[in-house]
């Protein structure tokens, strides 16, 4: 079993798995948040989505409240803001815990991974970016503030798009 067999809802409430999100192929998990001072880079985020999902890339986002109250909408709020502000293509889940006793399945395996500063444990804070393989293995794990066009994380992805 795999992080992409875990359940999760996507942000309508419908049921799915990390793997169904992702297609099984590799994905880009970024913890997100709609009133963050590092919410712009949902413009990236979604410039990548782009970019690459003809490729057999995508990136998904897993809205979060743990940080400062930064993600306080509904499903349908978040929904609306992510589409009406950034155009918001890739998919979205539901609102989720990554941190703390209620840590969702999906990051008790990705807060093992070591970022770019080689730091393992909590997240720490919102847009931390993972990114996963195919088969849902952890490839790289990015601190919030590197931005999604960070040539870091260009090369990553296309390292694992061959």
């Amino acid at each position: 079993m795999t992080i992409l067999d875990s359940s999760i809802a996507r942000l309508d409430g419908t049921a799915a798995t990390l793997g169904e999100l992702t297609g099984g192929k590799p994905a880009l998990l970024v913890n997100v948040a709609s009133k963050c001072g590092l919410t712009p880079q949902y413009t990236g985020l979604e410039e990548l989505q782009e970019k690459y999902a003809a490729r057999g890339f995508t990136v998904v986002g897993l809205p979060c409240n743990q940080f400062m109250g930064q993600e306080p909408g509904s499903a349908e709020e978040i929904q609306e803001f992510c589409s009406a502000t950034y155009g918001v293509t890739f998919p979205m889940t539901e609102k989720i815990e990554v941190n703390g006793d209620d840590r969702h399945e999906i990051y008790r395996g990705l807060v093992e991974t070591p970022n770019e500063k080689g730091e393992t444990g909590d997240v720490q804070w919102n847009f931390e970016k993972f990114l996963v393989d195919g088969s849902g293995s952890v490839v790289a794990r990015f601190s919030p503030g590197v931005v999604p066009e960070d040539p870091s994380i260009v090369s990553a992805i296309e390292a694992q798009l061959g």
